[in-house]
């Protein structure tokens, strides 16, 4: 059996515990016995991989397989990683290992809850590993569908809607996508569904290109918060349980990105020279829109979905700049804000259990109240808004130096305008922080608040070590990625 497919397993084997789970002290075991092999996996993984670029293995996918699945239209389970695919296990890992923590205090129906948070990692996990077009879409549609349930029955506020629109909107995104998979596949003229062997064959006609391109990559795009779908994106993270927001914002929207460059445009990639830079304006919009957005917002959980429509944005922005070290700091990107928005979230949800409001207008001295939180809450504005020594300063200057590199006038105006985001970011991460944490404590009620519980300092620190170590050591992830970015491209220019 090939090794990726424990990352299916595993979660398969957590579902059928967890429904023979006969207490809550056995569901948290298992969902942190599951959560921590995944780490674990993951974690031997990165270091397997980056052992073998040391020893010179320069196969552009490791530990690939396939099995045949349904014959007559060549789908077959096919699995394999390059830097991309092994940087975003990692991320997932992480989130899911911390977003079990940081609901570990979940009531009630904690048992279903866990169930179809775990099924949903398990799609994100089966779209990492995939390399056939039609299983990864598969993967793909069992990460979308259990977020219906876990908003509309254990979110907050305006679930209701919110999970809807989501789905809606997600589906509409997914019918574009069966639609341009078939196209890539029929036009192709291959005989597998394969990614890699079609890109190999670099037949499709560009007119049909064109055609089936835009259905691709606004089908990703939609998840990934292209201007102008990305408006479930807001509703949908005020309204999630703090660790869905976590996986969603964290993990979910990354599947966005990564389905845009792996498929979309090393599919096709004369569309996608020729088109990018109409997506390109879009993506610059969504940049800076979503940082403006957030300036205006009152909703903590508000101003992060909005700062997460940038930063998403800032990801499909650099992939369209088809520069190696712009597409390095795209994948960078993805990590970082996976990390940042994660611990963002977990710390809301944290502040939200407490006061039970999530507006600013009506928080204040959090620092003297619960300082545990409050640090943590400090520690992840300046990782967001892209202070020196965070991962979020290393991706966005990866990307930004790159975009520059392009020596036309239209990629360097698009750049100079979504360095703008830069600013604006600082502007509402400060106003929170200094509104909120800082200054006397107006409402009584809230000096009897305690601070953060063992297993919420768990998540907490996992992820700000993870955002610090990745600020500060980045070159093991830079060069894995880069070493995948190289030939997906070289498809592409």
């Amino acid at each position: 059996m090939n090794i990726l497919s424990l990352f299916v397993l595993i979660p398969a084997l957590m579902l059928l515990c967890l429904w023979l789970a006969k207490s809550l002290n056995q569901v948290r075991g298992v969902m942190v016995t599951g959560a921590s092999c995944l780490l674990a996996l993951s974690v031997w993984l990165t270091i397997y991989f980056i052992q073998q670029r040391g020893a010179g293995n320069t196969d552009h996918m490791l530990l690939t397989a396939s099995m045949p699945w349904f014959k007559p239209l060549n789908i077959a389970y096919s699995v394999g990683v390059d830097g991309i695919s092994v940087v975003m296990l990692l991320l997932s890992s992480i989130i899911v290992f911390t977003g079990t923590f940081a609901s570990w205090q979940l009531k009630p129906m904690t048992k279903e809850y866990f169930l179809w948070f775990t099924l949903l990692s398990t799609g994100v996990y089966g779209f990492f590993i995939c390399t056939d077009m039609f299983t990864m879409f598969m993967f793909y549609e069992v990460a979308l569908i259990p977020m219906y349930l876990l908003i509309g029955v254990w979110g907050s506020g305006n679930k209701e809607y919110a999970a809807m629109k989501l789905t809606l909107m997600l589906m509409g995104g997914s019918a574009l996508l069966i639609i341009g998979i078939l196209g890539i596949y029929y036009f192709s003229g291959a005989t597998t569904m394969n990614v890699n062997e079609i890109a190999a064959l670099h037949n499709i006609p560009v007119e049909v290109q064109k055609v089936f391109f835009p259905f691709i990559f606004i089908g990703f795009g939609v998840l990934g918060a292209l201007f102008p779908f990305h408006t479930w994106s807001p509703d949908g993270h005020a309204s999630a349980p703090t660790a869905v927001s976590m996986l969603h914002a964290g993990v979910l929207m990354k599947l966005g990105g990564y389905g845009c460059f792996r498929v979309a445009m090393y599919l096709l990639p004369d569309a996608a020279y020729e088109l990018a830079w109409i997506f390109l304006i879009l993506t610059t919009i969504s940049v800076v829109y979503g940082a403006l957005s957030a300036c205006v917002q009152t909703d903590l959980k508000y101003i992060n979905a909005y700062s997460s429509v940038s930063h998403c944005g800032l990801v499909l922005f650099a992939l369209l700049m088809m520069t190696k070290t712009a597409c390095t700091g795209a994948i960078l990107q993805m990590l970082s804000h996976g990390l940042m928005t994660a611990l963002f979230f977990a710390l809301i949800g944290m502040i939200y259990g407490r006061t039970h409001t999530r507006d600013i207008r009506y928080l204040d001295g959090l620092m003297k109240i619960m300082p545990f939180l409050a640090v943590g809450y400090v520690i992840a504005g300046l990782a967001n808004l892209g202070l020196p020594g965070f991962s979020g300063f290393i991706a966005e200057m990866t990307i930004f130096v790159g975009s520059f590199d392009n020596p036309d006038q239209f990629h360097r105006v698009a750049t100079i305008i979504a360095c703008t985001s830069i600013v604006v970011t600082a502007v509402y991460i400060l106003r929170v922080v200094g509104k909120i944490l800082y200054g006397e404590v107006k409402n009584p009620h809230y000096l009897e608040l305690t601070d953060a519980t063992w297993d919420e300092r768990v998540a907490v620190i996992c992820l700000i070590a993870c955002v610090a170590g990745l600020g500060l050591f980045p070159f093991w992830a830079s060069n894995v990625i880069s070493d995948a970015v190289g030939p997906i491209l070289a498809n592409i220019i």
